[in-house]
């Protein structure tokens, strides 16, 4: 969880998004998973019997090999997601990165700040050298 004081546009809050958008595709992909396997191949196996594929009822098509379609199929949008998710994140990151080089953090800005202050200090300080009469 990121802390209350971090920017909305700041690394941790970016990891943050990241993260959650991780486990929220995990949770979805479980969910089907577990319909896959449990519901199709027990659970709804005598409703889906009813139907029959390739001479197979379906419940039975479903426990011996359609779960397992199933799960090569989930584990492909899994990858083709993550992919996205990754390239996403990996965008974020590089805008916050050409951000933070770019402007200035608030040490830096202090100091140039003092440096300028100082500057104009000095050349206060110095008198103009007056013309010869």
């Amino acid at each position: 969880m990121p802390s209350s004081s971090a920017a909305p546009d700041s690394l941790p809050a970016a990891n943050a998004r990241y993260w959650r958008a991780v486990v929220r595709l995990t949770l979805v992909l479980l969910a089907i998973w577990a319909l896959l396997g449990l519901g199709c191949g027990v659970l709804f196996a005598d409703w889906l019997n009813g139907v029959r594929l390739g001479g197979f009822p379906l419940g039975f098509w479903f426990a011996q090999q359609g779960a397992i379609v199933g799960f090569v199929l989930l584990i492909l949008v899994y990858v083709l997601a993550m992919r996205r998710l990754d390239r996403a994140h990996r965008a974020d990151v590089a805008r916050l990165a050409a951000a933070a080089t770019s402007a200035p953090s608030p040490a830096q800005a202090n100091a140039y700040a003092r440096g300028a202050q100082a500057s104009a200090e000095g050349n206060a300080q110095q008198k103009p050298p007056e013309a010869a009469r």
